[in-house]
């Protein structure tokens, strides 16, 4: 199977989280897995929500490609093309997911599929091609709660887009909501009442002034807080009792975030009550790990750049998988280009999903000695 024809079959499938199910996309990639000869399992965390685990293996732990099946919403703009129509112009392959991250499934699976019939006298090889990541690493989550679901690996690709430069870590994020109460009241008579809201206002300007205790990291930076989202009162002429702050912090491997909300907690006091909505820690390889040169080394022979390894802010899979593995060196890497991601008109270089392909299939020849 040809990952760009792959590709537009998967982008053909609406996955959009959370109302459009992953399973028949599961489906796809996990039948032609079964037919090449891996083991192949299927986990749902809810009904339709469904991951696929798919090994081959070797005397060694594996080596594990991973990524997401889900795609987040068209938006409100217009579309040019066909969201769901795979269409091929210029060079480029368009549709919902063809950027993040369904050229990267694709471009895993045939990877896999080139190897189905070499014998791997080192390693084996393994996919975790998951459903939920969009929402918080749902599906992630629930494999790790599994026994026996992960398996072992001894290293991880991530397939999200990079533009096919290897990213050799990332922020986590830590989304927390933050409620205040009070008690409602005729508008025209505010001192009966408690206006949750000015509570919240409180809480605003005591977030905007928090300082972390921690050195920026070398390679991500500093970690950072965004208010994002802030919702109180039902009525403008009665006092609100309840309010409801969205806050969004970004943490770099050095932070615990249990921690973290108890400083949190500490700073806003006990007027605020403090929620966890995603809990999702950064993760970190270092440039020097030998994982991380060989993946360095392969995607300079296949693209003909040269680049030290790059960070990114967002989340990944990588967030619980890596940790689910013991803290195995990761590398995220794939087609796509994090600027088209959630954008109108996504699309992906062709060429990069063949880039890919060439990439992960050296990558695991190496590593499972095939």
């Amino acid at each position: 199977m040809n990952a760009v024809e792959l590709t537009r079959e998967l982008v053909q499938i609406d996955t959009i989280n959370p109302h459009s199910p992953e399973r028949p996309c599961a489906e796809r990639v996990g039948n032609l897995l079964v037919d090449a000869g891996y083991s192949v399992a299927t986990h749902e965390f809810a009904p339709g929500r469904a991951s696929v685990v798919a090994r081959r293996e070797g005397a060694g732990p594996p080596i594990c490609f991973a990524g997401h099946l889900d795609t987040v919403p068209l938006g409100a703009a217009p579309w040019t093309r066909n969201p769901f129509g795979g269409e091929i112009d210029a060079g480029k392959l368009y549709g919902r997911g063809s950027s993040d991250m369904k050229s990267g499934i694709a471009a895993m699976v045939e990877a896999a599929l080139r190897l189905a019939k070499t014998p791997l006298r080192k390693a084996g090889i393994s996919l975790v091609l998951l459903a939920g990541e969009e929402t918080g690493c749902e599906g992630a989550t629930h494999l790790a709660k599994v026994p026996g679901a992960l398996g072992r690996a001894g290293a991880m690709v991530v397939g999200e887009p990079t533009g096919n430069r290897p990213v050799i870590g990332h922020k986590g994020a830590l989304w927390l909501r933050a409620r205040t109460r009070g008690v409602t009241a005729h508008g025209s008579m505010p001192q009966m009442g408690v206006n949750a809201v000015i509570k919240a206002a409180r809480a605003v300007l005591q977030l905007s002034s928090f300082q972390f205790d921690v050195a920026p990291d070398p390679l991500l930076g500093a970690p950072t807080l965004n208010v994002g989202t802030i919702k109180g009162g039902l009525n403008v002429n009665s006092v609100p009792d309840e309010a409801v702050i969205g806050i969004d912090v970004r943490t770099i491997p050095a932070q615990r975030h249990g921690q973290l909300r108890k400083q949190l907690e500490s700073l806003l006091g006990p007027e605020v009550e403090l929620a966890p909505v995603v809990d999702l820690e950064g993760v970190r390889t270092p440039e020097d790990d030998p994982f991380v040169r060989n993946v360095l080394e392969v995607t300079a022979s296949v693209t003909g750049e040269r680049e030290p390894p790059g960070s990114a802010t967002y989340f990944t899979d990588a967030s619980v998988l890596t940790p689910a593995y013991g803290g195995i060196p990761t590398v995220v890497l794939g087609p796509g280009e994090m600027a088209l991601c959630h954008q109108t008109d996504e699309h992906c270089r062709v060429d990069r999903i063949e880039q890919s392909v060439e990439i992960y299939t050296r990558l695991a020849r190496a590593w499972c000695g095939a």
